[in-house]
């Protein structure tokens, strides 16, 4: 018992123990084997023999032989005794819709000669959400819900709309973006090859019919109406450079609508090609400058123009020589000159210039970690003007983007949250009538209002709604910048996204105590822990470091926070496999109980030194309380000083945060707004200043007029009309 007490009275010794532990017990977390950041050979995304690289078997396991690849986009066929059995397909070489880290989830797929999906297996994803150990079953087990389902089945995640054909799937608690697009990549490659293969059929569309509008139209009113749509890529768009000149700068319009071929065309080439096209066939132009060609340097006769293709709703054409003609200039007065031209012809009555169509470029784009090639697709829409179409057009119902549909589906989460957030806004901006209520003997109007933020935090924040704030956020929202930005990924997470945005915006106002003293999940739960330890009669186990030794330390998170971000520009995936030094997954989104051993002796290494410290994790180890930290020096609103602070001790007795130095001055870095110095700075029996002043004017009989928003007794005269007392203020 006595050894147990020495140890305890050498909180260095404490700390030294639970920092080495600390560093030693992450090293098997980074160790863990999964489909995370797996290294893929080059070869998989471009050699004819997918089957030579890819684990073909696995997802057709019927199959004795496999074709090379054919078709754009690519898929192999499986035989079986020499009989067409299905197909097998890359994910990647179909669609590239990124997933939450800004990164496609690398998928193998097979589907039957019917067109039902048999088998789906992740060769690799980039998801810090699912990063090690049993998260990544979880993935697995995702994925499986796709087996049995057909290429053209409507399939969204949860529960399927009711009367509209829709089949609901389960998602993963937490993972909503990486689902959703896990989604669209299944089903979007299965149908693409189903209807390459023959077994999906163009259904007819109703055909545009046109007005006769007659109207001589310049280049520029061509594009302010909509008739000539603009798509450019820039060389950063594919991590190129930073260079000035476009990777293609490309107009395209669709030449049917007699208004707009005649200006493009001039009257007789219109004809000409109108006259050619035989029904159910469209003329689309394409013009472009730029570093890259639209056409694709490796075109062959023959062969397929693998650079553009024309989609609409979930069906896609592409093109092959036959179905180009030359274009040699633009009628339209006003029109630059172009460095590469052509007119592409659509064969199929399955599209109709009546609805709103993409055209699509695709560019390849190299991974600067890994080397391989991945390609991505820019697309721009496409819609005739109404009065091109006789009625107008067509009225459609397009169904809510996924994103739409997840804020819609969680609207009673999305209120709750958006109250709590305005709640600890209101508290914060009240903050100074709140502290003057309350003393050093009553902290009732300060305490109860962080202890509700508090618990709100950890058992709605954290626990059911699982939006714990990350550095893995930080860090992939910088990697999507990099790779790929889509908003509608992003938006796909409500409560993260909001309170992303609260933090960012209350940084700059307050600093970051306030999110990290009342809102954090993870903090509150370590600060409760921390006071109901006190409650529990554990108090005389419980210390603060020494200040001279705190200082120190609390540049170890700095260091944290600089190592994860160094690390993120070699490799991403190391970053936020090393992130994990970070407890709130395992707190919150996983559970304790559902993680290997090194995780949970981690947690509780922690969440026990923190029943004796208080927030220790906070102060000492947390990247993302360094990160916010950092933009923090530049907030509006600090806590308030008086002169005397100078010399005071009184606050910096009792500041958990060792916020305060010799000199009386608030880090508002370290500070997590407890509000406990702002209590003593307006209690007359606690601020020494203020009690020194009190006890003169009782032993005086003179009136004790308010406390100042500075702090100090309001002067007599400028309350009663009295003269000043000396030394007033």
């Amino acid at each position: 018992m006595n050894a147990h007490r020495s140890i305890l009275r050498r909180p260095a010794t404490l700390v030294g123990i639970f920092l080495v532990l600390s560093v030693i017990l992450l090293f098997p977390l980074l160790a863990s084997a999964s489909s995370y950041e797996a290294p893929l050979p080059a070869q998989l995304s471009t050699d004819p023999d997918l089957c030579a690289y890819a684990p073909c078997k696995d997802v057709m396991p019927e199959a004795d032989s496999f074709s090379t690849r054919k078709g754009k986009p690519a898929y192999v066929e499986a035989y079986r005794n020499r009989k067409l059995i299905g197909y097998v397909f890359l994910s990647t070489d179909i669609v590239d819709i990124p997933a939450y880290s800004g990164k496609p989830v690398v998928t193998l797929l097979s589907m039957d000669a019917e067109g039902k999906i048999i088998g789906v297996r992740i060769l690799k994803h980039s998801e810090p959400i699912l990063l090690v150990g049993i998260p990544e079953s979880e993935l697995t087990k995702f994925v499986k819900q796709f087996v049995g389902r057909f290429a053209w089945d409507k399939v969204e995640i949860g529960k399927a709309r009711a009367g509209e054909g829709y089949i609901g799937i389960d998602a993963i608690t937490g993972a909503t973006v990486t689902v959703i697009a896990q989604n669209q990549v299944v089903m979007r490659s299965a149908y693409e090859i189903a209807k390459q293969a023959g077994i999906v059929k163009p259904i007819p569309k109703p055909q545009a019919k046109f007005t006769d509008a007659r109207e001589k139209l310049g280049w520029e009113d061509l594009i302010k109406e909509g008739s000539v749509q603009h798509l450019r890529v820039m060389p950063k768009d594919l991590e190129l450079g930073d260079g000035k000149e476009p990777y293609i700068d490309l107009y395209f319009g669709y030449l049917n609508t007699p208004n707009i071929g005649r200006n493009i065309l001039g009257e007789r080439n219109y004809q000409r090609l109108m006259a050619d096209l035989k029904p159910n066939e469209h003329a689309i132009f394409i013009v472009a400058n730029g570093s890259s060609s639209f056409k694709g340097s490796g075109f062959v006769r023959g062969g397929i123009y693998d650079r553009i293709q024309v989609s609409q709703e979930m069906d896609s054409f592409t093109f092959r020589d036959t179905d180009y003609l030359n274009l040699y200039g633009i009628a339209a007065a006003g029109a630059p000159r172009f460095r590469e031209s052509g007119i592409f012809i659509v064969r199929s009555p399955g599209f109709s210039a009546a609805y709103p169509w993409s055209l699509v470029f695709l560019a390849n784009k190299q991974d600067k970690e890994t080397g391989t090639k991945t390609f991505i697709n820019f697309d721009r829409e496409y819609w005739l003007a109404p009065r091109y179409l006789e009625g107008g057009r067509p009225e459609i119902i397009k169904p809510d983007p996924t994103w739409l549909r997840v804020w819609k589906a969680k609207w009673l989460e999305i209120t709750l949250f958006v109250l709590l957030l305005a709640g600890a806004t209101v508290a914060h901006v009240m903050r100074d009538q709140l502290v003057r209520r309350a003393n050093r003997k009553d902290k009732r109007w300060v305490a109860y209002p962080k202890y509700f933020f508090w618990i709100a935090s950890i058992l709605f924040v954290g626990y059911y709604a699982m939006a714990q704030p990350s550095i893995t956020h930080v860090m992939t929202w910088f990697h999507s910048l990099i790779y790929q930005w889509k908003w509608e990924l992003f938006l796909s997470d409500p409560l993260i996204f909001i309170f992303w945005w609260f933090i960012i915006i209350t940084v700059f106002i307050w600093g970051r105590g306030l999110f990290c003293g009342w809102l954090c999940p993870y903090g509150s739960l370590t600060e409760l822990a921390y006071k109901v330890s006190r409650a529990l009669g554990l108090k005389r186990f419980q210390f603060f470091l020494p200040k001279p030794l705190h200082d120190k330390l609390k540049w170890v998170k700095y260091g944290v926070f600089v190592v994860l971000l160094l690390v993120s520009f070699y490799s991403m995936g190391l970053a936020e496999k090393m992130a994990e030094v970070e407890p709130f997954k395992t707190t919150f989104l996983v559970g304790v109980l559902n993680r290997s051993w090194p995780f949970v002796l981690f947690w509780v290494v922690l969440f026990g030194a923190s029943m004796i410290m208080e927030r220790p994790f906070c102060k000492y180890l947390c990247p993302l309380g360094a990160g916010l930290a950092i933009p923090s020096h530049f907030r509006l609103f600090g806590l308030k000083r008086k002169t005397e602070c100078q010399t005071c001790k009184a606050c910096a007795v009792g500041c958990g945060s060792l916020a305060i130095d010799k000199q009386g001055r608030i880090d508002q870095r370290e500070c997590l707004l407890c509000l406990d110095c702002m209590i003593l700075y307006y209690d007359t029996h606690a601020c020494p200043p203020l009690s020194k002043e009190r006890k003169r004017r009782e032993k005086a009989g003179l009136p004790l007029t308010p406390i100042s928003s500075q702090g100090y007794f309001i002067p007599i005269d400028q309350v009663g009309g009295r003269k000043a007392a000396a030394s007033g203020r």
